[in-house]
């Protein structure tokens, strides 16, 4: 996949752990059943596939992701911001997060910000506004339903340009597909183990994008599979 020349990021230099490394391979090749996958560029907007795994804590307080390649190579990270101490202090006390506002930035390798995402406070459905980090609209990933298998569109001003389908109630697996609603790219959970799935806050993913994709549609994918788990299933389990 080439890299689009609209979207801000940087080639990392970056190896992960030998440990990491593997984890990262075996998520990609065994749990979710993808083979080597070639034609990366290097950065969050450029590979085919971006392996997204949270970082694991018995109470979650600060929403924490780091951001693969599918050979284990550090691409990113996905960090919580804006909360202040009394926040964290009302989140740890009260199982109440879809009713306050979460602020997240997608990092590049070298820790500078290329997108900005905001989920205002909800009731029923989950809205996610999708920003350059100098405050540019480029879309939003809008939750169409709240019963059944779970359904989000893209939006750009207003528009839908594409959707994310859930492949089942739990909202485990995704199919993102254009506007003549051919899949692009998946999103599959990978599972950890049942020890560190009961007692941790950790959600692992795996995203394979099929093709290559231009902006906007390129950063709404990119960022619906950073944020698919504050989008939707956080609020399901509360703190953990």
């Amino acid at each position: 996949m080439s890299q689009n020349t609209n979207t801000p990021g940087i080639p990392a230099q970056q190896t992960a752990p030998a440990g990491e490394s593997a984890k990262v391979q075996r998520q990609v090749q065994q749990q979710a059943g993808i083979g080597p996958v070639t034609g990366g560029g290097g950065t969050l907007f450029s590979e085919p596939v971006l392996v997204v795994n949270q970082k694991a804590k018995l109470i979650e307080l600060t929403n924490e992701y780091s951001v693969f390649d599918q050979q284990g190579g550090t691409l990113g990270s996905v960090v919580q911001v804006g909360q202040s101490g009394l926040r964290k202090v009302i989140r740890l006390l009260f199982s109440i997060d879809q009713y306050l506002t979460h602020k997240l930035e997608i990092r590049d390798a070298q820790g500078t910000p290329v997108l900005l995402l905001t989920r205002p406070a909800k009731f029923i459905k989950s809205r996610v506004i999708v920003q350059r980090p100098d405050g540019q609209e480029v879309g939003q990933i809008v939750q169409q339903n709240a019963i059944g298998k779970i359904n989000f569109a893209l939006e750009v001003g207003g528009q839908k340009i594409g959707a994310v389908k859930a492949e089942n109630w739990r909202a485990w697996n995704f199919s993102i597909v254009d506007e003549t609603d051919t899949e692009i790219a998946r999103i599959t959970k990978t599972w950890e183990g049942l020890a560190k799935t009961m007692f941790t806050t950790a959600d692992n993913y795996v995203l394979q994008i099929h093709r290559p994709l231009a902006d906007p549609l390129l950063s709404l994918v990119v960022a619906t599979a950073l944020t698919v788990d504050t989008a939707l299933k956080q609020d399901a389990r509360g703190l953990g």
